[in-house]
């Protein structure tokens, strides 16, 4: 990351001589008398290598969070924060877009360097399967808004699928620019109330970034403690880290320590940051109150300055290298490891390869450092007010046109989409025994580039359900008048998946479908995906409140789960007390036997091993038990009727990948929107029978 780099720019904020980072006005840290403000702080140099080994180690070989990143934050705050206090208060005018321009010219040429040779290796040497989810995201890292990306992605469930892109990384520097963005603003702001009211600005200042800090920090322990997958890259979960950076650069300076406690504060920081990923599950409860640990455990390493523990450690000359090659080091080690795991197929890296994945990025940290940053930082663009944004944005600009040309190569390479009949791409309609045999040369479909993106998309007249904030209705499905029937889908994705198969019937019928579909919540009495999480209890008591107030001729839902190897199928007695709800209310229900799931991706296998590959086809004996559980339940109401599409999904033999030139799956689970398309011949013949009409 950049962090240190920052305080070499303006009004003496750092030692031109090769120093990084400051100690405020009037002292270095740790001393007893005052010296030059400008004084080298290595240690923080050492700080910051230490940091980005951390973050290396543990991506690498250990699968954690090290908490690296977060003492990326809060130097990041103690130089540029710093930095633009002690311009406040020394009564200097804050250059607000002269500033942006010098800190994001020190992020952007490396950045976009490494952006563009992720694009070309995610589209040369990634799988297909990887490509739509490794566009997207390399396109929210060339606008420094992937860490967004990633936190809708995390609560988005029809977008969280998928192996980790090559620039998933950009997330910490996508905050770091937010905050960049933000930090000149507010210095700016609270400086020119303090003067308009004859306050001490650095009082102010203090009392400012204070505030912020306490504000984000209690955010972000509340905003863990409710959704933790998106806090983990909301920026306001951070920013607390920058503002106790600056806060620690205002102050630092009236620490007045001994040399014993420095050592003590010193080498504690480094052995809490060392130990952070170790000791601490920070992945799956970070950042809330836990990233106080390597936050705290850094400033420790600052408040002791160079004798606390740099003597030792931080100043030796392998750590000044490390740190002055940890931003390129940082930027480079994912895609190297994400591309190296995709390659050899493995989940984690081994002993070997591993270390060939650190050589590789500090090979390329050390070439990127000594003929991009170092020749650059000899490029000056301040003063340019017309031409130094344009300036600063260039690199990026390679990234953007190498994206854009493999996004339109793809595009052309998707074929048309699978549509009802077609002669080449028949689906489940050739486990007819009537359909004619088909061209066993005709490309997949949909393309396995595009398939995880394979969903039902039915968005349209979606409106909150009156006197159920939970709850939004959907009609994909309108009759032409007034409808012979009214159907509503109830359930989670799966039943979602499950509306293309029903359509055709719908509207061949002049049927009107609704759709009452949650996420992760199938339709039962208990929390099935979840026993703790209350959401999808509440969510179909609303439910079933609003289909007693306004009965359908009938309800569509899940007739099973966890349909896995190992004959794990179950009827839960949640669903059965669902059903037995809506019999009491007299609407039919017809369920819906679910699809199987599995531990990998059966378009991957496919993908990896060939078409009609032995390797990627599961027994059907395996899934699926002669005796579906329903049928083995006395507690079923009598106005439930079943749909077994098993033999739609499934050969007699095997659950194929691939039926009928139409992959099946779109990821480890859900039917893809295409192939249950090509399942509605089978729903057409059954369903009226089964519910009567």
């Amino acid at each position: 990351m950049m962090a240190a780099d920052t305080g070499r720019d303006g009004d003496g904020a750092g030692d031109r001589r090769g120093g990084r980072g400051v100690t405020g006005a009037g002292a270095t840290v740790g001393t007893h008398t005052p010296t030059a403000r400008s004084a080298r702080r290595p240690e923080i140099e050492g700080l910051r290598g230490l940091a980005a080994v951390l973050v290396v180690l543990y991506h690498v070989w250990v699968g954690r969070v090290s908490g690296g990143v977060d003492v990326f934050f809060l130097l990041s705050g103690f130089l540029v924060v710093g930095m633009l206090a002690r311009t406040a208060i020394r009564g200097a005018a804050i250059d607000v877009v002269g500033t942006w321009t010098r800190l994001f010219w020190r992020l952007v040429p490396t950045a976009g360097l490494v952006l563009l040779a992720s694009t070309i290796a995610a589209a040369v040497l990634l799988p297909p399967s990887t490509w739509s989810r490794n566009r997207h995201e390399l396109l929210a890292a060339v606008g420094f808004v992937e860490n967004w990306r990633l936190a809708a992605d995390a609560v988005d469930y029809y977008a969280s699928n998928g192996a980790a892109s090559v620039a998933q990384h950009f997330w910490s520097l996508s905050i770091q620019a937010q905050c960049y963005l933000l930090a000149p603003l507010l210095v700016l702001l609270v400086a020119w109330w303090a003067r308009a009211r004859g306050a001490d600005v650095r009082a102010a200042l203090i009392a400012a970034l204070s505030a912020v800090a306490l504000a984000s920090f209690t955010h972000s322990v509340l905003a863990t403690a409710s959704d933790q997958a998106f806090a983990y890259f909301d920026a306001r979960t951070r920013i607390w880290e920058f503002a106790l950076g600056g806060l620690l650069a205002l102050v630092v300076d009236r620490f007045v320590l001994g040399r014993r406690t420095r050592a003590v504060l010193g080498w504690g920081g480094v052995a809490g940051l060392v130990t952070c990923g170790a000791v601490l599950d920070v992945g799956a409860a970070f950042p809330g109150y836990l990233a106080l640990w390597p936050v705290l455990s850094a400033a420790a390493v600052i408040v002791a300055g160079r004798a606390g523990a740099g003597d030792r450690l931080l100043t030796t000359r392998t750590a000044q290298y490390l740190g002055r090659i940890s931003y390129p080091l940082y930027l480079w080690h994912w895609p190297v490891l994400v591309v190296s795991l995709v390659l050899s197929g493995r989940a984690v890296a081994g002993a070997v390869d591993g270390l060939v994945v650190v050589v590789l990025a500090l090979g390329l940290a050390v070439v990127t450092h000594h003929l991009v940053e170092e020749p650059l930082r000899q490029v000056s663009v301040h003063g340019r007010r017309l031409r130094a944004p344009v300036l600063v944005a260039l690199p990026l600009l390679p990234a953007l046109v190498a994206l854009g040309v493999w996004s339109a190569a793809a595009a052309a390479s998707t074929g048309p989409p699978v549509a009802v009949g077609d002669p080449d791409h028949p689906g489940a309609a050739i486990l007819l025994q009537a359909h004619a045999p088909i061209s066993e040369v005709a490309p997949v479909r949909p393309a396995i580039a595009q398939v995880q993106d394979d969903w039902a998309q039915y968005r349209d007249g979606c409106a909150p359900v009156e006197g159920h904030p939970v709850l939004e209705e959907c009609v994909p499905v309108r009759a032409e008048g007034e409808p012979q029937r009214r159907v509503t889908v109830v359930g989670d994705s799966h039943m979602q998946q499950f509306l293309p198969a029903l359509e055709p019937l719908a509207r061949e019928r002049g049927w009107e479908v609704r759709t009452l579909v949650r996420a992760r919540c199938p339709f039962a009495t208990t929390s099935e995906s979840d026993p703790a999480d209350s959401t999808c209890v509440e969510w179909n008591a609303a439910a079933i409140e609003h289909l007693a107030a306004d009965p359908p001729d009938a309800v569509v839902t899940s007739a099973t789960r966890d349909v896995r190897v190992g004959l794990t199928e179950q009827t839960p007695d949640g669903f059965v007390a669902a059903w037995q709800r809506l019999d009491g209310l007299g609407i039919p229900v017809l369920a819906v036997r679910d699809n199987p799931r599995y531990d990998h991706r059966p378009s991957e296998c496919l993908e990896r091993h060939g078409r009609g590959a032995p390797e990627c086809e599961v027994p059907r004996g395996d899934l699926l038990a002669a005796d579906p559980p329903y049928a083995l339940r006395d507690d079923v109401p009598s106005g439930v009727a079943f749909l077994d599409l098993s033999n739609e999904i499934c050969t007699p033999a095997t659950c194929p990948p691939e039926i009928g030139n139409v992959l099946v799956y779109l990821d480890d689970n859900h039917l893809s929107a295409s192939y249950s398309r090509t399942m509605s011949a089978a729903v057409r013949q059954q369903v009226p029978t089964l519910l009567g009409w």
